[in-house]
């Protein structure tokens, strides 16, 4: 997991910084990075476990880049809302959505009829 948080910080660093996209655009780039392996996944038939970790990897440089975008200051691409009020707002999102979505049952599996495997729809 190290290995992991270490290569997507350093994505993340490389795109907006060492090649000059900027935040926003590292961070629209990385959104169409992590649809890759699903697709991949899906309809080219890529081994789960591989498309899972390199989805996995792209969740870092993901988050970031659009956390640096709306924490810097304009003067450095971003939006200029500070690390501090970003880290909260996105903690107490994250904490409402911890919250919400299990209360809601969305993710537990139907009861299946006998001899059916159990579904998640």
């Amino acid at each position: 997991m190290l290995i992991t948080f270490a290569l997507g910080t350093a994505a993340g660093d490389l795109t907006a910084t060492s090649m000059r996209w900027g935040y926003l655009v590292s961070g629209v780039v990385f959104t169409v990075a992590i649809g890759v392996p699903a697709l991949g996944h899906r309809w080219r038939g890529w081994n789960a476990v591989a498309a899972f970790w390199a989805a996995y990897v792209i969740t870092r440089p993901l988050g970031a880049s659009f956390a640096d975008w709306m924490g810097v200051s304009v003067q450095h691409g971003g939006l200029g809302w500070g690390t501090g009020p970003v880290t909260l707002g996105w903690a107490a999102a994250i904490v409402v959505l911890i919250a919400v979505l299990p209360a809601r049952g969305g993710d537990r599996p139907q009861v299946a009829a006998a001899g059916q495997p159990p579904s998640l729809h």
